[in-house]
């Protein structure tokens, strides 16, 4: 079996930064399904976690974040392909991709 065939579930969880943005959040979560899909992954969930206050607020005019999070499955190329295409993204603030549910 090569590494292509091998497909797991991943957690992406990220904090959007919406401040910028024109688009309303479900605009944003739809779009970065879409960059999901984009990488040969499916996705099964997607919880909207809400808007939530840091608890260490680094920059005083950014003090709470849009925390989403998606369930997907796809190759073990994934979670680094998903983090190159959203490297350049503004609206994500910070990421984070596990392995398993």
């Amino acid at each position: 079996m090569t590494t292509a065939t091998i497909r797991r579930a991943y957690r992406a969880s990220l904090i959007l930064d919406l401040r910028g943005s024109v688009d309303a959040p479900e605009t944003v979560i739809d779009r970065l399904k879409e960059v999901i899909k984009s990488i040969d992954c499916t996705v099964t969930e997607v919880e909207n976690l809400g808007q939530k206050e840091f608890s260490r607020v680094v920059d005083r005019k950014f003090p709470s974040g849009l925390y989403v999070q998606f369930h997907f499955e796809g190759p073990v190329t994934a979670p680094t392909a998903f983090r190159e295409k959203l490297r350049l993204d503004r609206t994500v603030n910070r990421m984070l991709v596990q392995v398993g549910k």
